[in-house]
């Protein structure tokens, strides 16, 4: 355990450095896009202040057996205890697809999220830490 403590001590002040405004997001949900029906997961590092959020996200969607790599920047406004709103653009196989996306708090840290853009839609949940 002590030969720990130098590292433990290294992310604690990393952490208490940190932005306040930063924050990093691990989502989850069922897709359609790509014309097919899968899954797609991501994790994003959004920086903001006042309400407002900048989010790039990095995942993949996996579809019949099949893994790809996808990015997406999100640009939201969190309306406090109601909904986060805004719109994005989620990059794969070579094309870049603009959406919109609402997230709906569960609880303090999850949220219900989905996306809808021209053939790309998801609906999943979103753990903000």
């Amino acid at each position: 355990m002590m030969k720990f403590l130098p590292i433990l001590a290294a992310v604690a002040a990393s952490a208490a450095t940190a932005p306040a405004a930063a924050q990093i997001s691990v989502e989850g949900a069922g897709a359609r896009a790509d014309g097919r029906w899968g899954g797609e997961i991501g994790v994003g590092y959004g920086i903001g202040a006042a309400g407002f959020r900048l989010t790039p996200v990095v995942g993949a969607f996996v579809a019949d057996g099949d893994t790809r790599v996808v990015g997406k920047v999100e640009a939201t406004y969190a309306v406090p205890l109601l909904a986060t709103i805004g719109g994005g653009v989620r990059v794969g196989e070579g094309d870049a697809t603009p959406y919109a996306t609402v997230a709906l708090p569960l609880l303090p840290l999850v949220s219900v999220k989905g996306n809808v853009g021209d053939g790309y839609y998801t609906l999943g949940l979103k753990l903000s830490l």
